[in-house]
C-alpha cells in the first residue's frame, strides 16, 4: 500500500515508517523538522529509514493548508498515519500557540486531505492525556473525557471530535489511538527516561514530580507500533449497536473508534527510576518536588477493545525496554 506517515522524523513514526517498508508498503512521509527538539536527533532518525527503497521524504508543516493538499494530490495515498503534532503537556502552558497550528489547524488540513482524495483509513495520534481530571481506573475508551487539565489534552480531544465529524459526515474511517507514555530507543529528549539518563550520567540532579509517587502506564515503541499497524490494517467500522438514548464514547454509528494503546501495567516513577540506575550502574540525585501543573497523578490503560477487535497484546517489560533503551543512548552518545 501507499501509505502517508506525518511526523516521519519522530519517535514513534521514525520506527513506524522502518516497519511499514520492511513488509513492503511505500511510505511518503512528511516532517517539518522543527526545532522543539534537538534536530539532529530527528535528522539521524530520518538517516534510518532513507536505507529503505520505497521511501519518499516530504519536507512540509502540516499546518501549510496548500502545501498538504498539493501532497495528497500528487502522492494519492490509500492510507494516512498521522503522528504530526505539538506535543508535551508542560510545553503547552508557555507555548498555546504551537498547539492550535499544528494540533487543530493541522489535523483539519490532514482530514480534507483524507476527505478529497478517497483515503479509505485515517488513523491519528491521540492521547492518554485526555482523561485528564478522570479517576476511575483502569482508563476505558468507554469513559466520558470532557475534563482535560492541558491545553495538549484539549488539542488531541478536540481531533477525536473532529475525525468524528468526517466520519459520520463523509464516511470517513477514522481512528484514534490514545498512546500511554512511549518510550524506548530513539525517544524524545523531553521525556523522563531520557532527561533521566542524561542527568544521571551526567551526575546532575534529576527532577522527580509528585515526589515520585505516581503512575504511568509505560509502553516500549515496539508494542506501540505493532498495535498502529494492525489498526491502520483494520478499517474503523461503525458500531451497529450505538445507541443515542445511552452513547457510547468509544464507538459510533459512524466508521469511527478511539482505542487505548498501553502496557495495561502501571508502574510507580521511583521504581521506573529504580530500574533505570540498575542498568546504568549509577544512583540518581534526586530533587523530590510536586505534580506539575497539566499532570495527572496517575495513567493505567485498558486495552480490552483493541485486544478483541485487532488482537494487540503488548508483551516487552519494563526492564526489557530500559535495557534497550540504555543500550542505544550509550552507543547513539558515545558515552
Amino acid at each position: 500500500m501507499r501509505i502517508m506517515v506525518t511526523g516521519t522524523a519522530g519517535f514513534i513514526g521514525s520506527h513506524l515508517a522502518i516497519k511499514l517498508l520492511e513488509r513492503g508498503d511505500e511510505v511518503i512521509g512528511i516532517d517539518n523538522l522543527n526545532d522543539y527538539y534537538d534536530v539532529n536527533l530527528k535528522l539521524s532518525r530520518l538517516a534510518r529509514i532513507k536505507d529503505y527503497s520505497g521511501f519518499t521524504d516530504v519536507r512540509l508543516d502540516i499546518a501549510d493548508r496548500a502545501g498538504i493538499d498539493a501532497a495528497f494530490k500528487r502522492y494519492q495515498p490509500q492510507k494516512v498515519v498521522n503522528l504530526a503534532a505539538q506535543a508535551g503537556v508542560r510545553y503547552s502552558l508557555e507555548n498555546p500557540h504551537a498547539y492550535i497550528d499544528s494540533n487543530i489547524v493541522g489535523f483539519i488540513n490532514i482530514l480534507e486531505g483524507c476527505r478529497h482524495h478517497n483515503v479509505e483509513h485515517l488513523v491519528y495520534a491521540s492521547s492518554s492525556s485526555v482523561y485528564g481530571a478522570n479517576e476511575s481506573m483502569p482508563f476505558s475508551v468507554h469513559d466520558n473525557v470532557d475534563h482535560p487539565l492541558s491545553l495538549y489534552a484539549a488539542s488531541k480531544k478536540a481531533n477525536e471530535l473532529m475525525a468524528h465529524t468526517y466520519s459520520n459526515l463523509y464516511r470517513l474511517p477514522t481512528t484514534g489511538l490514545r498512546f500511554f507514555t512511549v518510550y524506548g530507543p530513539w525517544g524524545r529528549p523531553d521525556m523522563a527516561l531520557f532527561l533521566f539518563t542524561k542527568a544521571i550520567l551526567a551526575g546532575e540532579k534529576i527532577k522527580v514530580f509528585n515526589y515520585g509517587k505516581h503512575r504511568r502506564d509505560f509502553t516500549y515503541i515496539d508494542d506501540i507500533v505493532e498495535g498502529v499497524m494492525r489498526t491502520l490494517d483494520h478499517n474503523a467500522q461503525p458500531n451497529p449497536d450505538w445507541n443515542g438514548l445511552n452513547p457510547d464514547p468509544g464507538t459510533s454509528r459512524a466508521p469511527w473508534r478511539v482505542y487505548n494503546i498501553g502496557n495495561q501495567n502501571p508502574v510507580e516513577l521511583m521504581a521506573y527510576i529504580e530500574t533505570l540506575e540498575r542498568y546504568l550502574g549509577k544512583t540518581a540525585e534526586k530533587e523530590l518536588l510536586p505534580l506539575q501543573p497539566g499532570d495527572v497523578p496517575d495513567t493505567y490503560a485498558d486495552v480490552e477493545a483493541l485486544v478483541s477487535d485487532v488482537g494487540y497484546k503488548p508483551n516487552t517489560s519494563i526492564e526489557q525496554g530500559i535495557a534497550r533503551f540504555v543500550e542505544w543512548y550509550l552507543n547513539y552518545y558515545q558515552v
